[in-house]
């Protein structure tokens, strides 16, 4: 038998629950089970899903944690929290971020400017302007110095000298392998493996599907890359096909279907189309 529609929102399970808002009693959130009765009274403010057996709440301005049967067990504090995630949660005290564990006991003090929830037991954490991940007992251990900039999802960061990627999360998704790395564009990266290497493009697995085999690279711009082959530049399509011959001193990536390229040293730039005739 169907949950009957008499909820603000559709109910998203999590553990066999789900919060619901109720607008018939004071437009508080409750919990419902897959049958959609109310297993949790309807009195808190707001409602974020069950994630290892705790789900956070709101009461007032301030956020806290409930077990299955409502109960609080730790009392709403915060004023900014995440879900339980590997036997911690983000919380955030007077205005630095922190972790605590299911007893409401803060494991790793309030320092962070920002800050994620752990994950494969790292968590992406931001203190004195720098990037790093931190392990369960707060130790940094690994360290950047900027912030990820992220293009598709995911973002090149460089650790112990070798780039890789993390996603949104922090989570390290493609692990750290390659001298440089360019971001993300329309599902390929340009990378090099080695400083006399070449470059080639990988997709978001890391798998490497152009060979590098190029002096230099550009990111893919409507389904071209601009490539230098021995000295001079040309064009490939996303199968490492080279589409437009190796002819140019200098090139550019294509934008609204056409892109800026010199010919020769001391010519002018002039553009060409995707087949590589010159249109101006």
């Amino acid at each position: 038998m169907g949950i009957a529609p008499k909820f603000d929102e559709a109910p998203s399970f999590s553990e066999g629950l789900a919060p619901v808002k109720i607008d018939s009693i004071d437009s508080k959130y409750g919990y419902i089970n897959k049958t959609g009765q109310i297993v949790i009274a309807p009195k808190f403010d707001d409602a974020n899903s069950f994630s290892e057996g705790l789900a956070l709440v709101r009461i007032d301005s301030k956020w806290g944690y409930i077990n299955k049967t409502g109960q609080i067990v730790i009392a709403p504090k915060f004023d900014e929290a995440n879900s339980f995630s590997e036997g911690l949660a983000l919380v955030k005290i007077d205005g630095k971020y922190g972790y605590i564990n299911k007893t409401g006991q803060i494991v790793i003090a309030p320092k962070f400017d920002e800050a994620n929830s752990f994950s494969e037991g790292l968590a992406l954490v931001k203190i004195d302007g720098k990037y790093g991940y931190i392990n369960k007992t707060g130790q940094r251990v690994i360290k950047f110095d900027k912030a990820p900039s992220f293009s598709e999802g995911l973002a090149g960061v460089k650790i112990d000298g070798k780039y890789g990627y993390i996603n949104k999360t922090g989570q390290r998704v493609i692990a750290p392998q390659f001298y440089e790395a360019y971001s993300f564009s329309e599902g390929l990266a340009g990378v090099k493996i080695d400083g006399n290497g070449k470059w080639g493009y990988i997709n978001k697995t890391g798998q490497i599907v152009i060979a590098p085999q190029f002096y230099y690279a550009y990111s893919f711009s409507e389904g071209l890359a601009c490539v230098k082959i021995d000295d001079m530049w040309g064009y490939i399509n996303k199968t490492g096909q080279r589409v437009i011959a190796r002819q140019f001193y200098e090139a550019n990536s294509f934008s609204k279907g056409r892109a800026r390229v010199k010919y020769e040293r001391y010519s002018s730039y002039r553009y060409i189309d995707k087949t590589g005739q010159f249109i101006d």
